[in-house]
């Protein structure tokens, strides 16, 4: 199962939700937190597109096992669109909030941490400027809550979450991201040689699939494992991921 896009056309469309969601919120522009990989790439040279590069402003934010590529792609990008960029280093934060509580957090709990530090600084900035916070999620990674709830998942709009990783890779070879960027292997790097593939059912190219005949096409999980070439029992991971996560992606409850 071919999960292609018209990747002009998408660029079109998606430029133009940015430059409309911009415009209606009166802000001035948009802050995107980039990590030097795919997907902050992507919504970096969309939002550079649809608002232009004076009101695009790209804050990167490495910690201390930021692998130094990430971080000269990043550096990279920024300068080749043309948009102001901000280094902000912080592992000296994190560590300072998590000395603060005088307990001791499990591997989880510090890398959220990390992650919420960042979104802390993108709203910062955000609001400093005037601006909008741009999230860089996908459809992949919501769907299985492959994100930290009110980290890397705090933001005003989400420009690709329409997009499964596969697609994001897609368009960014046709904004002519460089090919390294383009495919290298997903990770939060929220702590050292941290991969999404250490902790995701299956690789994107089948993973994608499978979720796009759940989600998508609400085919049941037997025939979504067939399209995807994938066991039965990694489909039905992927679903107990999805139901767990849940309350990312909704509000808090709340008594009506």
């Amino acid at each position: 199962m071919s999960l292609e896009i018209r990747a002009d056309e998408e660029c079109d469309r998606t430029v133009a939700f940015i430059a409309k969601t911009v415009n209606e919120a009166h802000s001035h522009g948009v802050i995107v937190g980039l990590s030097g990989g795919i997907d902050s790439a992507v919504v970096g040279a969309l939002c550079a597109r649809a608002l232009g590069k004076e009101k695009v402003l790209g804050l990167l934010m490495p910690s201390t096992h930021t692998p130094r590529e990430d971080l000269r792609d990043a550096r990279r990008l920024a300068d080749s669109w043309g948009i102001r960029r901000e280094e902000i280093p912080i592992s000296g934060i994190a560590d300072g909030v998590m000395a603060a509580t005088k307990a001791h957090g499990t591997k989880m709990a510090k890398a959220n941490v990390e992650a919420r530090v960042r979104m802390v600084l993108n709203y910062y900035r955000a609001n400093s400027l005037g601006y909008l916070v741009a999230g860089t999620g996908d459809r992949s990674e919501l769907l299985l809550g492959y994100f930290s709830k009110w980290g890397d998942g705090g933001a005003d709009f989400l420009p690709i979450a329409h997009l499964y990783k596969t697609q994001v890779r897609n368009l960014g070879a046709y904004l002519g991201l460089p090919k390294r960027v383009v495919e290298k292997p997903a990770s939060p790097q929220l702590w050292p040689g941290q991969k999404a593939t250490d902790e995701i059912p299956a690789d994107y190219g089948r993973l994608d699939v499978a979720l796009h005949c759940l989600f998508d096409l609400k085919q049941k999980p037997a025939k979504a494992a067939a399209a995807a070439h994938l066991p039965l029992g990694v489909v039905k991971r992927v679903l107990v991921m999805h139901t767990k996560t849940e309350h990312k992606r909704r509000l808090p409850p709340s008594l009506t």
